[in-house]
């Protein structure tokens, strides 16, 4: 009942009526009117702002321990009492009034989304195909037991950790390592619980399930990151544990000295916090408005502050740093054209699933006119045959080739190694007598990528490479980018422990992914950035911050950003903290009493929102 009733006085109503009474009580007198004590208006604004200051200040004396039972709700709920004891409501409404703007203002900023946990856990299969005694059914995922032999068919999850026993096919790992390209495996290989079966059916023996599964282990990490980070501390109960016995002691010193109440009051409800508490709400408020015109959405101000002291960005590499799109990237033919390579390619992959398959294909239709292809055999994890033009075409890497009595020379395999060399995939072209040639296929980076990376070092923020491809292709991407910190063949836990590493190193990270496989190490990271257009819903709820543009260029904008809403908030601080020190020099003398001291540091709260104010229109490169 008590918290339906604090709901209530702390509601977007309540807040207006709360503004309008102190309107009410500042203008009444000024027109003519008189208003007793028991009848002023400003008794709205007390009871709707003061009570839930009031709460809070109790709760956190009876709850907290040590010093952090003082908080800036006790020395504003103190100010109240002495204002209203000496009989001046107006300055007891305003400073609880002024509160609960701050109050408001800082919700409306720490609104956190909570559903990347459940799309997560979504990704896990609900069911498996178990063979047994040579029988198929289906059964429940949860009833599946080490051992147990599942089939998945073609476009099915894997529901397991496992082990292949039979069959040979090509899995998308991107739900756990971010790989750009289908992995191929046959039996003896391992494959993970939530990748997806491309194309043959395959037997898979179960070694690892439920919670103890890939995606269970994944699902657990993004879980536990969450519960334990930590919410943001207003800035007013930090200064409070000062402030509180500065005020009171102040105020009965002030008091003693004038042998003046009134003098002690005004000093009291001058020392009241509340620019201090409007200085980073407001400024953050801002700095989101202004992030939302360039496409980036911040989810809290938390994050904003804490990416102003970011001095490490890890980066995800398969769209984030790269398009995540393969293109063509080498035609290296062995005694016939380049086209003629390209042309025989691309009819044999016309028909082809493989994302491989389609680049080459895609590519083709672009230099020139592809002939339709006969008798087109795709085999899962090896490559493709047709017949183009009357000629039989292999597609495929070498082990294919030499199943088909294909001589694979020491001219092809040096192509291959150097392609392999440079993080590239590779595609052997014959005409089942000799190698015809080899096609290079290569992500290709961003245009800005290696812009954005320089532009971050040149604010002091270092850049680190984490991905799940090979060592090869890591670094050769890093080379292109500018990064020379580079962790590679990661699995979405050794990115959190990579992340985990830098922040016990002190350092603040910043971790900027797209993926699914990415979540975890976002939420362990002090900020987690989301890669938006191209992004994963998980990856996007898991992160404090969405570029919804893909522009990579947006995190040099966004730590510009961050800094100078950093030194606004501290700026605006500090001018606070002048302003309430005067007020309280002048209460000495008698130059202000509590509504007019009220009214003074009312200004203050006043220049702190017009200073952030100018966030939102500052221009950032």
């Amino acid at each position: 009942m008590l918290e339906k009733i604090l709901d209530a006085f702390e509601s977007k109503i309540a807040l207006l009526i709360s503004g309008l009474s102190i309107l009410a009580s500042l203008l009444l007198p000024i027109c003519g009117v008189e208003i007793k004590i028991w009848y002023d208006p400003a008794w709205l604004a007390v009871i709707l702002s003061g009570i839930p200051l009031l709460e809070n200040a109790i709760r956190k004396l009876i709850k907290n321990k040590g010093i952090s039972k003082i908080s800036s709700a006790l020395l504003i709920t103190s100010a109240m009492v002495a204002a209203i004891a000496i009989g001046d409501v107006f300055a007891a409404g305003e400073v609880a009034f002024i509160m609960a703007i701050g109050e408001l203002l800082e919700d409306l900023t720490t609104d956190r989304a909570k559903r990347g946990l459940t799309k997560l856990i979504s990704l896990a299969p609900v069911t498996g195909r178990l063979i047994e005694n040579g029988n198929e059914r289906v059964i429940d995922a949860t009833e599946i037991k080490v051992g147990d032999i599942l089939r998945v068919l073609p476009g099915e999850s894997i529901p397991v950790d496992g082990v292949i026993v039979s069959g040979q096919t090509s899995i998308d790992q991107a739900v756990m390592t971010g790989e750009s390209l289908p992995i191929d495996k046959a039996e003896g290989d391992e494959v993970f619980s939530g990748t997806i079966n491309l194309y043959g059916s395959v037997d898979v023996r179960a070694t690892k399930v439920g919670k103890d599964s890939s995606l269970g282990k994944l699902i657990r990490m993004v879980k536990e990151a969450e519960e334990n980070k930590a919410p943001m501390h207003r800035i007013a109960d930090k200064w409070a544990s000062i402030l509180v016995p500065v005020a009171l002691l102040i105020a009965v010193a002030f008091g003693i000295i004038r042998q003046d109440i009134v003098v002690a009051v005004t000093v009291l409800v001058v020392f009241c916090p509340c620019a201090l508490v409007l200085a980073t709400p407001t400024a953050i408020m801002a700095a989101i408005g202004q992030a939302t015109k360039h496409g980036v959405i911040i989810k809290s101000g938390e994050a904003l502050e804490k990416m102003g002291k970011v001095d490490t960005v890890c980066f995800d590499k398969t769209g984030t740093l790269t398009n995540g799109a393969l293109t063509v990237s080498d035609v290296i033919p062995f005694g016939i054209s380049e086209g003629e390579l390209i042309l025989l390619a691309a009819s044999a992959e016309s028909r082809s699933e493989h994302p491989l398959g389609r680049a080459i294909y895609e590519y083709g239709k672009e230099k020139c006119e592809i002939p339709t292809c006969n008798g087109f055999v795709m085999e899962a994890g090896k490559g493709v045959s047709a017949t183009v033009n009357g000629k039989i075409v292999y597609c495929g890497n070498e082990r294919y080739l030499t199943e088909k009595g294909v001589t694979v020379s020491d001219e092809v395999i040096k192509a291959l190694t150097e392609l392999r060399a440079s993080g590239k995939a590779s595609v052997t072209v014959s005409d089942g007598e000799m190698v015809l040639g080899v096609i290079g296929l290569s992500d290709t980076v961003k245009p800005n990528a290696a812009e954005t990376v320089d532009s971050l070092k040149n604010l002091g923020t270092e850049a680190v490479l984490l991905t799940g491809d090979n060592r090869y292709a890591a670094e050769f991407f890093g080379s292109q980018i500018g990064i020379t910190n580079i962790k590679s063949e990661l699995l979405p836990e050794n990115k959190v422990d990579c992340v985990l590493s830098l922040r016990d190193q002190k350092r603040t990270v910043a971790m900027v992914g797209d993926g699914v496989n990415d979540a975890p190490a976002l939420k362990s990271a002090d900020v987690g950035i989301a890669m938006g257009t191209m992004g994963s819903d998980v990856a996007l709820e898991a992160s404090d911050i969405a570029v919804m543009s893909d522009d990579i260029g947006k995190l040099s904008y966004l730590k510009r950003l961050s800094n100078a809403t950093v030194k606004t908030i501290r700026f605006s601080i500090s001018l606070s903290l002048i302003i309430n020190f005067a007020a309280i020099i002048l209460s000495f003398f008698k130059l202000l009493d509590p509504a007019t001291g009220a009214l003074v540091h009312n200004a203050g709260s006043v220049f702190v929102i017009l200073i952030a104010a100018l966030l939102y229109d500052r221009k950032f490169k």
